[in-house]
């Protein structure tokens, strides 16, 4: 699955981040993003019915896209998305009993960290990759824990069009979401706004490919 996932991740470097959409919604902005070129999509678990709409999103992209959980937060829920049909998981926490539950059922673990300290946790219990959660510190932050840290970092939490293009100099991929979705949005709406991100970030995704095809 971390090939799949890495696979996706490489031709664009969002992970679209779908905090509030409704079940009845879902379809129709799985298909905005997807004609956008967005790949990785993710429905927080404060969202409503959030097994349902990953279900529903599951069933309706197929192959074409990758649908995880966000706001995972037990090994519980690791387990319901599972059952839902997720493919990755997305913390905003370093929660070690949660990674390996997410790596025994076969998800991509992708926990939530801030500090070095966490950071080698979440690698310690097997995390895939890590969620710089909140990034407000900036590119030059992630740029000083990649000396040491050398488990790909998505960055997560202040992300939009003025900040992208270097937060992904530094990144493998960005969480966007309220300078993306927000719960409401038109599928035009939505459409618009990934249309505008992957023009920003088109100069940088041929560099940032070569970087992933080493991961």
């Amino acid at each position: 699955m971390k090939t799949a996932f890495n696979e996706l991740l490489t031709k664009c470097p969002i992970v679209a981040i779908l905090r509030g959409i409704t079940t009845a919604e879902t379809p129709a902005v799985c298909d905005a993003l997807f004609e956008s070129g967005i790949r990785l999509l993710e429905i927080p678990l404060n969202s409503p019915s959030p097994y349902e709409s990953i279900a529903a999103a599951i069933k309706h992209c197929g192959e074409r896209q990758l649908v995880g959980a966000g706001t995972v937060l037990t090994p519980d829920e690791a387990r319901k998305v599972k059952e839902a049909g997720g493919k990755f998981i997305v913390s905003p926490n370093t929660s070690p009993e949660t990674i390996r539950e997410t790596k025994r059922l076969g998800m991509v673990s992708i926990p939530g960290f801030f500090t070095a300290t966490e950071g080698f946790n979440a690698i310690a219990a097997g995390a895939d990759y890590l969620k710089l959660f909140p990034s407000v510190l900036g590119p030059g932050y992630i740029k000083d824990l990649k000396a040491v840290i050398k488990t790909p970092i998505l960055a997560v939490g202040g992300v939009n069009a003025a900040n992208v293009k270097d937060f992904l100099n530094v990144c493998a991929g960005v969480g966007i979401g309220s300078a993306l979705y927000k719960a409401g949005d038109t599928p035009e709406k939505v459409a618009e706004k990934a249309r505008e991100f992957i023009a920003l970030i088109k100069e940088v995704i041929s560099k940032l490919s070569s970087k992933c095809a080493s991961i």
